[in-house]
C-alpha cells in the first residue's frame, strides 16, 4: 500500500460540528480511501476506510441503526 501525507489533504469538517471542538474532520485520501479525524488532535493519524465502508457507515447512520448515544 502506497503511503499517504494526511498533511498534504483538504480535511472538511462535519456541519454537525459542536461549538465546544468537538468535531470530526473527513478527507478523500490519495489511496483512495476516506480518512476522519480528530480536528482537535490532527497530529494523530485518522482512520481510514474503503469507499465501499464509508458508504455502508453512512447508511448505517443515515438509517439509525447505530447507537450514538457514547454509552
Amino acid at each position: 500500500m502506497r503511503s499517504v501525507n494526511i498533511y498534504e489533504t483538504s480535511w472538511k469538517k462535519s456541519s454537525y460540528s459542536a461549538a465546544n471542538g468537538n468535531c470530526i474532520e473527513v478527507a478523500h485520501l490519495a489511496n483512495r480511501s476516506i480518512g476522519v479525524r480528530d480536528s482537535k488532535n490532527a497530529s494523530i493519524p485518522p482512520l481510514s476506510f474503503t469507499a465501499t465502508g464509508w458508504q455502508v457507515f453512512v447508511g448505517a447512520v443515515k438509517r439509525g441503526q447505530l447507537d450514538l448515544t457514547g454509552h
